[in-house]
């Protein structure tokens, strides 16, 4: 990761108050998956057409996230079983500002996404906090008191503006699990998930070396991933093409990082 940091270290800096300005009215949502070597490679071709976002001189942001969900796993299979219209309720602590909200993600039979979210001091469950829990109750559709802590999410992000202003890229680093419901835990490393933003109507540096690279969108929800892999008993049919791609991108990474060291 050091060689990816020091690339990113010599991008222009841009500020969070100066990535308020990016306002992408006709937004696209890509996801892509990486290794860090494609990521490196990436990031080589692209750096004199973009900044990079800097919080308190820090290039590369801890977040913490915390997934909740019924017993069931109801908002999971829901997923799963494909269904457009779907809710996700989360805790996100970004770590370097101190800062945490609850948040619920909509997403509409249109496709569309939606998030809104309150700030809340971080607590080990966001349900004892009285006006998190009349948030809930008003901006999601279950019964608060059917949901518990299920997925704990931490990764580190660079992001990412074009010069232009006509596109964002996170890049979501060194991504690992924690299931708080029974206690197993998995890694996604070496794997990187990209996501970028974009106006529609805008050409696109990035597109470009991605094809270039020969490297096609894939769709992920960290979510349900993690879910799967530190609860392989729950159900993940749909899933299981994209987790043999996950773990045979793994293997295939391992093996370059073997040869690298044999050099």
């Amino acid at each position: 990761m050091e060689a990816i940091l020091d690339i990113v270290r010599g991008m222009k800096p841009i500020t969070l108050d100066e990535m308020s300005g990016v306002k992408l009215m006709n937004r696209i949502d890509t996801k892509y998956l990486v290794t860090e070597a494609q990521l490196q490679e990436i990031l080589l071709r692209v750096r004199d057409g973009y900044f990079a976002q800097e919080v308190e001189g820090n290039r590369f942001s801890p977040y913490s996230t915390v997934y909740y969900d019924t017993p069931e796993l109801t908002m999971y299979l829901i997923h799963h079983n494909r269904h457009l219209v779907r809710d996700k309720v989360r805790v996100r602590t970004y770590v370097d500002s101190n800062l945490t909200f609850c948040e619920v993600k909509h997403k509409s039979n249109k496709g569309r996404t939606k998030k809104k979210r309150i700030a809340v001091e971080p607590i080990p469950n966001i349900l004892d906090n009285p006006e998190a829990v009349a948030f809930l109750a008003e901006k999601q559709p279950y019964e608060v008191g059917s949901l518990s802590p299920h997925l704990v999410t931490i990764f580190d992000r660079i992001t990412l503006v074009n010069y232009g202003k006509t596109e964002r890229l996170t890049i979501d680093c060194n991504l690992r699990f924690e299931n708080l419901r029974n206690g197993a835990t998995a890694s996604m490393s070496p794997l990187v998930v990209m996501e970028l933003k974009q106006d529609g109507r805008a050409h696109s540096l990035l597109k470009d070396v991605l094809f270039d690279l020969r490297i096609n969108p894939f769709k992920v929800s960290k979510y349900c991933i993690g879910t799967c892999l530190t609860q392989p008993s729950v159900k993940q049919n749909r899933f299981k093409k994209k987790l043999r791609r996950i773990e045979k991108m793994k293997t295939m990474a391992y093996g370059q990082w073997q040869i690298q060291q044999k050099k």
